[in-house]
Formats: C-alpha cells, sequence, structure tokens
C-alpha cells in the first residue's frame, strides 16, 4: 500500500522545479496521488477494509486542498499537473 523510496525519489525528480524539492505543491500531489491510486488497487481485493478506506479519504482531502492552493497561486502550474498526473478536473 505504501510507496517504495525509490519511487518517490522519481516522483521528486519527476515533478520537483530543483533538486530534492520535496516540499512544493507538484510533488506533494503526485506523491499523495500515487499513495492514493495504490490504495484503491488494495480495495479491489479487500473491499471489507474501512479502517484503510478512511485513511484513504483523508488523502484525498488534503490532495484536494493543495490542488486548490495552487490552483490560487498559480492556474498555469495546476493545469499543467492536473494534466501530467492524468486528474480530471
Amino acid at each position: 500500500m505504501s510507496i517504495t523510496a525509490e519511487r518517490k525519489q522519481t516522483l521528486i525528480k519527476d515533478y520537483g522545479t530543483k533538486g530534492g524539492d520535496t516540499g512544493s505543491p507538484e510533488v506533494q500531489v503526485a506523491i499523495l496521488t500515487e499513495r492514493i491510486v495504490n490504495l484503491t488497487e488494495h480495495f479491489k481485493s479487500h473491499h471489507k477494509d474501512n479502517h484503510s478506506r478512511r485513511g484513504l479519504l483523508k488523502l484525498v482531502s488534503q490532495r484536494r486542498s493543495l490542488l486548490d492552493y495552487l490552483k490560487k497561486k498559480d492556474e498555469g502550474r495546476y493545469k499543467s499537473l492536473i494534466e501530467r498526473l492524468g486528474l480530471r478536473r
């Protein structure tokens, strides 16, 4: 369910603005998206796991908040990020 350190470093390198950039909203949203995708795969075989479902809802809410912040600050970065990640909005 969690992501590996190598995968996390790859996401940081792909979405970061400079080396070691872990705090930018783009990197945080990319990491949250990866965790959300892993959890949704987990629920395909463990549909009664309500404790993890609560964690999934918290992750989705946190990602939504970061995306709202990014949209408010810089709409161009927001649009490019959701296009790169394949998010709906």
